[in-house]
């Protein structure tokens, strides 16, 4: 490296989605979401809510952190806006957390959706109070330091998906779904048809229709199926 590295970079501004194409994806299940994505998007399976009742859907805003530090992460507060994810990328850094308490309640104050963490955050029980979705892959005592370097809405890949500001993010129980801002007018219009599909097969088992799981039919072409007894 040449010189010394600098501490932040900043990007301030980005393109966001309408909130009519936020409202697309409202209470859509995430496997719904990365139905209509192809089986894209979903991060890693680690990364859970901190309670399995918590769920959100927003705009991506990023931070991308360094090992044992989390000065991307606090500096992020001050250029998300109501209705924000805040992805906080810390390449599944297991030896200190990136958030705590005192950062959530901010972050609630100031009307952010939701917190998605690949690595670790602290004060359970005060994150909990904060009332504001958590989803990491755990949480630990220790915490990083604010030296840097670090990046905010430049993109960055959390949970093994790339993720620039402005996509749309849905978590659930499930996990977490991101959808490229320039892919989401056509994963929506996809999420309506598989919302439909979904809806219908549902009531044909509660009406005790049994739905077609597999086609033995179609397998003869893969050499078919093979009974032995």
């Amino acid at each position: 490296m040449i010189g010394d590295p600098v501490a932040l970079t900043i990007r301030r501004d980005f393109p966001r989605p309408s909130m009519t194409l936020i409202d697309a994806f409202r209470d859509a299940p995430t496997g719904f979401v990365t139905d209509a994505f192809n089986g894209r998007g979903s991060m890693h399976h680690g990364i859970k809510p901190l309670l399995p009742t918590m769920s959100f859907l927003g705009t991506a805003v990023t931070a991308q952190c360094s090992p044992m530090d989390n000065l991307a992460a606090m500096a992020c507060l001050d250029f998300a806006k109501r209705g924000d994810v805040i992805v906080i990328a810390a390449a599944g850094d297991d030896f200190a957390a990136t958030i705590g308490d005192l950062w959530a309640i901010w972050a609630k104050r100031i009307g952010i959706a939701a917190i998605v963490v690949d690595g670790l955050v602290r004060d359970v029980p005060g994150l909990l109070d904060a009332d504001i979705p958590v989803f990491t892959r755990g949480h630990c005592p220790n915490a990083g330091y604010r030296n840097g370097p670090g990046e905010i809405n430049l993109g960055v890949v959390c949970g093994g998906v790339a993720i620039n500001p402005g996509d749309i993010l849905v978590g659930d129980r499930d996990g977490v779904v991101a959808v490229p801002l320039e892919q989401a007018e056509t994963v929506a219009a996809r999420l309506s048809a598989v919302r439909v599909k979904e809806a219908e097969a549902l009531d044909k088992v509660r009406r005790g229709e049994k739905l077609q799981f597999w086609n033995e039919a179609a397998l003869a072409s893969r050499g078919g199926v093979r009974y032995i007894d």
